[in-house]
């Protein structure tokens, strides 16, 4: 009653409540979004070069001579991996500096925390790749498949629309996509500078989707 009296005389209260938004002072989109568009396109690549190199192998019969030769077939998905792994990585420094010198996307992270998330997420993308190639005969169907398992991904991650506005049941589905953790690491790495020690939990769900990933994959890859 006092506040309000106070208010329609026109006298000052002693105390003003100011709101501020941490990390992102402006409200801008950019710093938002820049980051997620760096995970998009790093799963986008990955997936498909993963997928398409093995079908290609396949379709063009190199994959055939390559079965008798002495090479194990771990050899030849580690080789596999270990380029479109490295043009993922290529990519996530590509980005990252153009986001940061071009659109003025603060980095206020390290970029060890932004290195090591890069690599865990490589390893659930890589798997999902390698087990779009094992299903497709063509690179065709690789191609159509990739999209098919690429745009759940994206919708169920939380890039575009909040996980916490989502249905419940498809809240329980998001803890199967590696996206959703990937993008926590690289949004906090950018505007929040916060340490490895601040995403274990994140790290973690990506090494074991990761690993769950690569072990079906080996085993569906003949």
């Amino acid at each position: 009653m006092q506040q309000s009296a106070r208010l329609s005389a026109g006298i000052e209260p002693p105390v003003q409540v100011e709101d501020r938004a941490w990390f992102n002072e402006n409200l801008d989109d950019r710093p938002y979004f820049v980051p997620g568009i760096i995970a998009t396109i790093v799963l986008i690549t990955t997936v498909i070069l993963t997928a398409m190199t093995v079908v290609r192998e396949r379709e063009l019969g190199t994959l055939e001579r390559l079965l008798v030769t002495p090479v194990a077939r771990l050899e030849f998905l580690v080789a596999k991996m270990a380029a479109v792994a490295s043009v993922g990585l290529f990519d996530v420094i590509l980005i990252s500096g153009i986001a940061v010198v071009w659109f003025d996307v603060p980095f206020r992270g390290n970029g060890i925390g932004l290195l090591a998330g890069s690599l865990l997420f490589l390893m659930s993308s890589l798997g999902i790749g390698l087990l779009i190639s094992s299903y497709a005969e063509t690179q065709q169907q690789a191609m159509l498949l990739a999209f098919f398992i690429i745009m759940p991904m994206v919708v169920l991650s939380g890039f575009a629309f909040p996980i916490q506005n989502m249905p419940e049941a498809v809240q329980w589905l998001t803890w199967l996509d590696p996206l959703r953790y990937y993008l926590v690491v690289i949004r906090d790495v950018f505007l929040k500078g916060s340490s490895m020690g601040a995403h274990g939990f994140e790290y973690g769900m990506m090494a074991l989707l990761g690993t769950a990933a690569l072990l079906l994959s080996l085993r569906r890859v003949k």
